[in-house]
């Protein structure tokens, strides 16, 4: 089980502890002193799935030099203001093949990446894949 808690601090800021004891400070106001609890959901996907795909590359002994899986999420206007759509970008660097990158990335999608299958219960996830150069 992962327990986690929100302590209110100031203004609409909180300090946000979970079962790792790591803190962190969430902002769930207009000042953006911290990221949002919006913001940690796309951060939370981004680093789920490249983790994955992380760990899938290292097993096939694909030489990637770097990672990087952006998102960008639309929501409705109404409250709630839930995510309608979200699209993410894996960029991966480094002497790789595709069939290897296209493959990690479906796995984290369809089978490791909890995050994801979470959130696709209610949006739609697109993705796209860059391939560049070292």
């Amino acid at each position: 089980m992962i327990e986690a808690r929100a302590l209110w601090t100031e203004q609409d800021r909180f300090a946000g502890q979970a079962s790792s004891g790591h803190e962190i400070v969430v902002d769930a106001g207009r000042e953006k002193a911290a990221n949002s609890p919006m913001e940690l959901v796309l951060i939370a996907l981004c680093s789920c799935t490249a983790s994955d795909v992380v760990s899938i590359l290292r097993k096939k002994r694909e030489p990637f030099t770097r990672v990087e899986v952006l998102a960008s999420g639309e929501r409705t206007e109404e409250f709630p203001r839930v995510f309608t759509s979200i699209r993410l970008i894996y960029r991966i660097s480094g002497n790789v093949t595709r069939k290897p990158v296209d493959d990690a990335v479906r796995l984290s999608k369809e089978k490791y990446c909890s995050v994801s299958a979470m959130l696709e219960k209610s949006v739609r996830i697109d993705a796209v894949i860059e391939l560049q150069p070292q």
